[in-house]
């Protein structure tokens, strides 16, 4: 999340005419990601507050398939899956616009993103994923995948050529290109979804986009990724994000634990275990990649919190050094 498009206090005002959920109470931005413009929003109706999360839509969404991401979510929703419902205005449309930007409010979920991952949070998290995968399954609409493989060598090509890559990362976009070769090489064929499953993935399951409660999984945020691709593509993003301790080393507890819980749910094929290495090197390429872009291309004054590539491609170095040993197999 991040706020790259300030609102006033009365285009606001005028926009929530539109909605029936009472009048403003409180308003301000949300500075955590780098996608979209957002806001914690407070209103009250009849002496009861509640919270809600207002959405600018900018930089890689595409307006035309926002109506796919509200629909995924408010599918899911009603589903038993615990993720953002859209609010529909009074004339039934969620998808609206505010301050020159398509815009959206969803509801508000409680509980608190886990700042420290622990192995107790890899369990509940690859249940959930699990759970999200099989309601995603009666949602026909298909989108996609525009960060996929195809879509690697170009942004890599945009992330050389801007100004200051060189300079900052010296050597990186040269190790990049080799990384990428090699993945491509090793990358799963997808012809065949009853031997590697596709369908509507997460694609940015981080910890940040989790809240928890109770040892549970109480809500996932941040739609704004997803897409329908292999299922276990988002299982290695998920080992990406979850699996790392704070010193850079591959955490086979929590390995253990995100992998049994998802399958306690939904078990892996075979064909799916044995592509995870190449996935997982894949997805961090994928990270390492935008977070380069994002690094050198970010507007002077966003409020928003730029994330260090170099995180990712320390996690690209491990996959590539042990994925002829299949380090995420069980």
């Amino acid at each position: 999340m991040a706020v790259y498009t300030e609102v006033g206090d009365e285009e606001l005002s005028s926009f929530l005419t539109d909605y029936d959920i009472g009048h403003l109470v409180a308003f301000r931005g949300i500075a955590e990601g780098v996608e979209n413009s957002n806001f914690l929003l407070r209103t009250e109706k009849d002496g009861v507050a509640r919270d809600f999360i207002l959405t600018l839509y900018e930089r890689r969404v595409n307006p035309a398939e926002l109506p796919w991401f509200l629909g995924l979510m408010e599918h899911l929703a009603t589903h038993g899956v615990s993720c953002p419902l859209p609010v529909a205005g009074r004339d039934g449309n969620a998808l609206r616009e505010l301050a020159g930007r398509p815009a959206a409010i969803t509801t508000f979920l409680p509980g608190v993103w886990p700042r420290h991952v622990q192995v107790e949070h890899c369990g509940p998290l690859g249940e959930a994923l699990a759970r999200l995968h099989e309601a995603g399954t009666t949602y026909a609409p298909t989108r996609a995948n525009g960060l996929g493989p195809t879509a690697w060598q170009p942004l890599l090509d945009k992330a050389a050529a801007s100004q200051g890559t060189e300079e900052t990362f010296p050597g990186l976009t040269a190790e990049l290109r080799l990384a990428l070769k090699r993945i491509l090489s090793a990358w799963p064929p997808s012809s065949d979804p009853a031997v590697l499953p596709r369908g509507q993935i997460h694609a940015d399951l981080f910890p940040d986009n989790a809240f928890f409660l109770d040892g549970r999984v109480s809500g996932i945020i941040d739609f704004y990724f997803a897409c329908t691709d292999l299922l276990a593509y988002d299982v290695a993003i998920c080992l990406n994000a979850w699996c790392f301790d704070e010193t850079g080393h591959f955490d086979t507890a929590r390995r253990d634990a995100l992998l049994a819980g998802y399958e306690s749910v939904r078990p892996l094929t075979s064909a799916e275990h044995d592509a995870l290495p190449a996935l997982c090197a894949g997805g961090a390429l994928r990270f390492a990649l935008t977070r380069l872009y994002d690094w050198v291309n970010t507007p002077a004054g966003a409020l928003v919190t730029r994330k260090d590539p170099m995180d990712y491609v320390k996690k690209l170095r491990v996959f590539l050094s042990d994925m002829s040993v299949n380090p995420v197999h069980v």
